[in-house]
């Protein structure tokens, strides 16, 4: 199977961060059930930053998540609203170039070819 780290933005207002958790839940459950292997680092850490009052930022989570790209055989870029901008997903991307891993954009949650 193959293993994918699923990157998207998440900084934002509480609104922001709730809505991006669930579409990125819905990509990563699409996924799945195509039979992947899913990292998905907001639909993992979310839950339990809320539960544990944890940073929210990339500098926290910054060990956590290049952990998991090294880890992931692709990374897929689910590009919501700021990706371009976004810290950590800037940060993920150029880690995955520079392991050579390959890149995915995805798109509406539609799966690369």
């Amino acid at each position: 199977m193959k293993k994918i780290y699923l990157a998207t933005p998440y900084t934002g207002t509480k609104q922001q961060q709730q809505s991006r958790f669930e579409i990125v839940n819905e990509c990563a459950a699409r996924l799945m059930r195509e039979g992947f292997l899913v990292f998905s680092p907001i639909s993992h850490t979310h839950p339990i930053a809320l539960a544990g009052a944890l940073p929210k930022g990339w500098e926290f989570w910054k060990e956590y998540d290049l952990t998991f790209i090294e880890w992931a055989d692709e990374i897929y870029v689910l590009m919501q609203q700021g990706w371009e901008k976004s810290k950590g997903v800037t940060a993920e991307i150029k880690l995955a170039k520079e392991l050579k891993k390959p890149i995915c954009y995805l798109q509406g949650g539609k799966r690369c070819k």
